[in-house]
């Protein structure tokens, strides 16, 4: 064991650059996890009046259960960023087989390498969320309307809370890793880091109609509940999130599908340059990852949502009519729960969408090689990697508005019917962010992808 132990730890030391993607998720995930339970003690620090404090006392129990929806939200980031971690250091399990190190003792080293990350990650995601605790507590107090003054808080409760979350999540991926590899032959290891992802068909034509159909009804019953029926939509936003997701990669593999046959139909452009190989490349990456794509669209659609509503029923709700009728105090912790969740899940889908790039960049090196031995010039290639970069992360915001149609719609009538002012502005300003944001990880994934792609050009 002692040695199994050692391996690990060598093995994190020299795998620090692949390692570097799976520890800062977790430590992301640590921090904002840790800040989002820890708010309440933030409030109890600052002078809150005694109906203040009863809408606080009133809301812990709303927060602690919307935190579980963070978790679930991070174990399924936590969870790609594992899959692409394995798929970076396959080759190095093989030789552990061949050298003799049977099954078990292979796993054993795995979640030995997982703990000491998550570890680590943990405790510096917990002492980051405790130094920030100043700007947390700044953004509560401003959410709540209430005065602030700076100061460092650290709560034992939430870290508790954390660290039970964490090693929840680190057993399940732990355990998905380990079989993962256990359960995989030699030569599949070997060659996982060069084989491509499995490319699923859309079907013939019959088939295209029936998946065309079936989303068509999806997104109507989706939409027309968001629309006529919002106290429907609701109270089942869980399984119409699962809809939504799924007709969006129904839709997502239909029209690229259709894309890529227009394309091929224009011969001369078709050939020029590198336009064949980066339609081929964007048609196999959304048909082997369009139900992570279609995640990743829907949570920029509900960031966005959640986000406006909750600037809406905090900011927005400041009139004074609004203040003397108590209404925005007791709307704030709304506000704030929306605005949290809201930054959470669009960070977390940026973060998977980064994710997903690196990952078909490590399957796409060497095609990028072998485009380099017949000739292709360097400045095509890097042309080809921004333009693949680009779609993918400008086709799921351009769903995402799409989907936003229907539930700013839908946010628009309760921010009316409360008498919100500003809502139009408020939704402005977060649609600017939410692209700025995109606009600066597409750059810097870009970037990463074209480095990781032409390394042997």
């Amino acid at each position: 064991m002692g040695l199994y132990l050692k391996l690990a730890f060598g093995n994190v030391r020299r795998s620090a650059c692949d390692y570097s993607v799976y520890f800062a998720t977790l430590g992301f995930a640590a921090c904002l996890l840790y800040s989002f339970v820890a708010s309440s003690d933030y409030l109890n620090r600052l002078d809150l009046s005694p109906d203040q404090m009863g809408v606080v006392a009133s809301s812990g129990d709303i927060l602690q259960a919307f935190s579980i929806f963070t978790v679930l939200v991070f174990l399924f980031l936590v969870r790609y960023a594992n899959r692409f971690l394995l798929r970076r250091r396959s080759r190095e399990f093989a030789l552990y087989k061949l050298v003799g190190m049977d099954r078990g003792a292979v796993s054993c080293v795995l979640v030995m390498e997982t703990a000491c990350v998550g570890v680590l990650a943990l405790a510096l995601g917990v002492l980051l969320g405790v130094a920030l605790s100043p700007a947390f507590g700044a953004i509560t107090a401003f959410v709540f309307d209430v005065p602030w003054r700076p100061m460092v808080v650290f709560s034992s409760q939430s870290a508790v809370w954390t660290s039970g979350c964490f090693a929840a999540v680190f057993a399940l991926n732990a355990y998905d890793g380990a079989r993962n590899i256990g359960r995989r032959p030699l030569i599949e290891l070997i060659a996982a880091e060069r084989a491509p992802e499995e490319v699923a068909s859309t079907g013939g034509r019959l088939a295209r109609g029936v998946q065309v159909a079936v989303a068509a009804v999806l997104l109507a019953v989706v939409w027309g509940a968001c629309v006529f029926q919002p106290v429907y939509f609701i109270a089942f936003i869980i399984p119409m999130g699962f809809a939504a997701c799924f007709a969006t990669a129904l839709v997502a593999r239909i029209v690229v599908t259709g894309w890529a046959a227009r394309a091929r139909r224009r011969t001369e452009r078709y050939w020029w340059g590198l336009r064949a190989f980066t339609v081929r490349q964007v048609e196999a990456r959304v048909a082997s990852s369009s139900m992570a794509l279609a995640c990743v669209c829907v949570l920029i659609a509900v960031s966005v949502c959640m986000m406006v509503a909750g600037f809406a029923f905090s900011v927005g709700m400041r009139t004074p009519e609004l203040v003397s009728q108590g209404l925005a105090t007791s709307m704030a912790p709304i506000g704030f729960i929306g605005i949290f969740y809201g930054s959470v899940f669009l960070l977390s889908a940026v973060a998977v969408l980064s994710l997903q790039q690196l990952s078909g960049a490590a399957d796409a090196r060497h095609a990028y090689a072998s485009l380099t031995k017949l000739g292709c010039e360097r400045a095509d290639m890097a042309l080809s990697v921004r333009k693949q970069v680009l779609l993918c992360f400008a086709a799921p915001f351009a769903g995402a508005m799409v989907h936003d149609v229907f539930g700013l719609f839908l946010v628009a009538f309760l921010a009316f019917a409360l008498g919100t002012s500003g809502f139009f502005a408020i939704t402005g300003g977060v649609l600017l962010f939410t692209a700025a944001l995109l606009a600066v990880y597409g750059v810097l994934t870009s970037l990463a992808v074209e480095h990781l792609c032409l390394a042997d050009a």
